[in-house]
């Protein structure tokens, strides 16, 4: 697969999760190992919303989700989908709060092994502002062929 035809199947397909973070991926790179989202913020996704006044502070679950997703994309992209990616640990440095707007999302592979990737991440607003940064380590489980041939 391509990374065209790999972005086609992402945003053709969105997973559920996806759709509730406000999360599209927008770009691929898998010979880099590295993706890039658009994760849009909604009043839905924030706390403080009656006192503040740039609409509400996003939850710090959402933009871990946001990054997690990212850098989970990252390994499906590279493994063309022949892998699911689930969490061993995450970390996340919330850097400035995040308000309702859009946000892009990177996730890289720092390093691929044969059962393990270390994973990053940054979130930034629409100016390059930094707001969050992850890092992570996820298990590379691999899916039965016939699951990812039924998910084409």
């Amino acid at each position: 697969m391509t990374d065209e035809e790999i972005l086609h199947r992402f945003n053709t397909y969105p997973q559920p999760a996806s759709t509730t973070l406000g999360a599209e991926v927008l770009d691929i790179d898998t010979s880099a190992g590295k993706v890039t989202l658009r994760c849009t913020a909604t009043r839905e996704h924030c706390h403080s919303v009656d006192w503040n006044p740039k609409g509400g502070i996003v939850q710090g679950g959402f933009v871990t989700g946001w990054l997690d997703a990212a850098m989970a994309t990252a390994c499906i992209a590279r493994a063309k989908f022949a892998v699911s990616v689930p969490s061993l640990e995450i970390k996340v440095s919330f850097l400035a709060p995040a308000h309702p707007g859009i946000y892009l999302a990177k996730g890289w592979i720092q390093r691929w092994g044969r059962t393990i990737a270390f994973l990053e991440g940054d979130l930034r607003d629409t100016t390059g502002k930094l707001i969050a940064t992850a890092s992570s380590t996820a298990m590379l489980a691999p899916l039965p062929a016939t699951a990812n041939a039924n998910a084409a």
